[in-house]
């Protein structure tokens, strides 16, 4: 029977991905003058799991480019080369590599066949270059040439044994693994009595490493790992010994192993027991190993399998020395792959599927509240109190099920570091980036549809706002320029800002161009009135048009997708202290906390974000303007008055709007009043797509489905007041 592997692929195409942004985003982190030891070990096993994973599945050319890069790596962390800068940017390209081999088995993508080989050929130069060989490891055949006495010991930590018991399994299969594991260390292989393999590992790497490895093949549950006692290192002359011993010049059988490893190998049993004697020179009095004790007393320990070991607590028993930020930073990274490691993967159609019954679930909720609200509470006490029970837990349900669709704000975040880094190069700037509330959540529908507005902010901020290094220098300020990404929860809303602390719009300098351009401005207007002017469609006040920005087309998308999405933008700025842009977001399209109104026999949902204040006007405050409708008066203010009924058609109940109510409506700093029947009450919304369901209808946003059945249209706000200043008798929505 022969296993469809294909079923798969999607897992690897998702790890694979997870792998290559774990990569980059150590790279961008790592110090380059004195690297972290463990983000080395976990740079290189993200490439060594690729390639496993790529080798699994039969995809060569990945195996192809990870290899090579592996190889580099595996010099690095063991010491055997220094890390550079060099290093790093080849590695960086060996992502973006991988990453279009991956795209294009993917998603059948485009494949440059020239930059994977100009990849592999820069990494194989960097792992030729000018390097000290390492030493070859030495066997018991052909004694090394050692110019000091020093025991020989593995990098990267304390040394320890471990025996690995594989299951029943093929033999290109056990070869393979054999072949991977002794990358980790030297290894050697056994067979048990039922004929099944059995390794036997020297590594500095964890069980964990090995479980990684093994896990691409077989099943993690059907391994069995122990540690044992890890093997001292040898002096030459012990090492010289071992050799005499294990070749036995023709005349003894070789010593069991047991003794062979209490004994350090020594030629004959009397010059072991002399040398355990005299403490092989290492110690000032003879010492006795625990094993040797155990057999003097006759005591028989069972191997005991390794457990796993929290992922704080392995990093303390390797821990080295060096700066408490290095610690700090690995304690966050374990603790954040802990968090990933409970995860499991479910298909996005699977959780909208479950949000949209949660939603029907609400719904009929709210009809059997309503239809039990006109029961005797007396005669019905019992039913009514597990109505209202069901409606706490209908609520919390929902609350529960709409969190899985939030995500942290580290999914976009993660994207900005390598995209800073490679355009302040090619800018010739110097700029630290840095983000803050990257656990704040938002839903996924607004999180994806959130990554292009923020691109351009973030490379505006690099182009236009922060300055070149002479002339920050200039500015008295530090040549470092300081660039942050932000995300925090206000109310109901997600807030993300973009900060720089370059230059600083020129006030000045918009207003010129907005006059040149015909724009209506005066030199009056408030900062945050000309601030908002660079949001206006092909307006740019970049002297030079060049492939970053420039060409006038960016802001005024951004501004408009923000929009559509229900958020707003501002800008605060300080001439020569920098800019910041911030962004308010609902929280989540799929639930609206809105309030229902009532005009004629109809109900309307608005947005609870919108509404200000609602009040009956006194008729000597409305007042109408030969063409151009009428206004009212609230506290000092005239605000356009809109008449739902007129936009839809529908008769209403009053049309003096002292008989009737009128709702005091703000969106992007203007505001409105819109005149209605009547207030109905205040509800939370399941938001079902209009569009998809019936047609794209003007003036409104979505509709919802009430408690009696009857369905309601949500009013689209924004455009509602976008449109306000058009208003006449007729509807202008056709």
């Amino acid at each position: 029977m022969t296993i469809d592997m294909s079923q798969f692929f999607q897992v690897f195409f998702d790890e694979t991905e997870e792998l290559l942004a774990e990569m980059e985003k150590l790279l961008l982190a790592i110090d380059v003058s004195s690297p972290d030891e463990e983000d080395l070990n976990a740079i290189f096993r993200a490439a060594h799991s690729i390639k496993g994973g790529a080798g699994t599945f039969g995809l060569t050319d990945l195996t192809d480019v990870t290899h090579v890069l592996e190889s580099l790596l595996d010099k690095i962390r063991k010491g055997e080369m220094a890390l550079s800068a060099e290093h790093v940017d080849a590695f960086l390209v060996a992502k973006d590599v991988l990453k279009m081999q991956l795209d294009g088995h993917r998603f059948q993508s485009p494949v440059d066949q020239e930059a994977i080989v100009d990849a592999r050929m820069m990494l194989q130069s960097l792992s030729q270059g000018d390097v000290p060989q390492a030493m070859p490891a030495a066997s018991l055949d052909v004694a090394p040439a050692v110019e000091q006495p020093k025991p020989t010991t593995m990098q990267g930590g304390a040394t320890r044994q471990f025996r690995v018991e594989l299951p029943p399994a093929a033999d290109k299969d056990v070869d393979a693994l054999a072949a991977e594991m002794g990358l980790l260390g030297e290894i050697s292989r056994t067979a048990g009595e039922d004929g099944h393999a059995i390794f036997t590992l020297v590594t500095s790497s964890s069980a964990d490493d090995i479980i990684a490895i093994c896990s691409f093949i077989l099943d993690p549950n059907d391994l069995k790992i122990t540690e044992e006692a890890a093997p001292r290192a040898m002096t030459p002359e012990e090492l010289k010994a071992a050799q005499e011993n294990a070749q036995g010049y023709g005349f003894f059988d070789p010593l069991p192993q047991h003794v062979a490893e209490d004994a350090a190998a020594a030629p004959s049993i009397a010059k072991a027991a002399q040398e355990e004697k005299q403490g092989y020179g290492f110690f000032e009095q003879p010492f006795e190993t625990q094993r040797m004790k155990d057999a003097r007393e006759g005591v028989v320990r069972p191997e005991q399998p390794v457990e796993p070991v929290p992922a704080v607590q392995a990093q303390e028993t390797v821990s080295h020395p060096g700066p408490d930020r290095k610690s700090a930073k690995r304690e966050d990274r374990n603790a954040h792959h802990n968090q990933e490691t409970t995860s499991i993967r479910v298909g996005i159609e699977k959780v909208d599927q479950l949000i949209n019954l949660v939603g029907e679930l609400v719904i009929t909720q709210a009809m059997i509240e309503q239809r039990t609200s006109t029961l005797d509470p007396m005669l019905h006490e019992r039913l009514l109190n597990s109505v209202s029970q069901l409606t706490r837990n209908t609520r919390d349900l929902q609350e529960a099920v709409m969190s899985i669709r939030m995500i942290p704000m580290d999914y976009v975040f993660s994207r900005f570091p390598r995209m800073v880094r490679d355009l302040a190069t090619k800018l010739g700037k110097r700029i630290e980036f840095i983000t803050h509330g990257a656990a704040t959540e938002l839903d996924k529908g607004l999180i994806e549809r959130i990554v292009d507005p923020l691109t351009h902010l973030v490379r505006n901020s690099i182009d236009h706002g922060i300055e070149m290094p002479e002339v920050r220098k200039a500015a008295g300020k530090g040549e470092v320029g300081k660039l942050s990404l932000s995300a925090g929860h206000q109310g109901g809303n997600i807030v993300i800002e973009v900060s720089d602390d370059g230059g600083g719009l020129n006030r000045e300098k918009i207003l010129a161009k907005a006059k040149s351009q015909g724009m209506a401005v005066s030199d009056s207007m408030t900062d945050a009135d000309v601030w908002q002017l660079i949001f206006a469609p092909g307006f740019s006040t970049a002297e030079i048009v060049t492939d970053v920005s420039g060409r006038g087309v960016g802001m005024d998308v951004v501004k408009r997708n923000i929009t559509a999405m229900g958020g707003i933008v501002e800008i605060r700025s300080a001439k020569g202290f920098g800019t910041t842009i911030s962004i308010s977001l609902p929280l989540t399209l799929a639930i609206l906390d809105g309030m229902s109104i009532k005009v004629g026999e109809e109900i309307y949902i608005l947005p609870l974000g919108y509404v200000v204040e609602s009040l009956q006007p006194a008729s000597a405050d409305v007042k109408e303007i030969t063409g151009q409708g009428r206004v009212i008066k609230v506290r000092g203010d005239y605000l356009p008055l809109i008449p739902l009924y007129q936009m839809f058609g529908i008769e209403p109940r009053f049309t003096d709007p002292s008989q009737g109510i009128v709702v005091i409506l703000e969106s992007e700093g203007k505001k409105a009043a819109l005149f209605i029947d009547d207030l109905v009450g205040q509800q939370q919304v399941v938001v079902k797509n209009l569009e998809s369901n019936y047609r794209k209808v003007a003036g409104i946003s979505g509709a919802t489905i009430l408690g009696d059945g009857g369905v309601a249209l949500i009013i689209d706000v924004a455009a509602l007041l976008r449109s306000s200043r058009q208003l006449t008798d007729e509807s202008i929505f056709s």
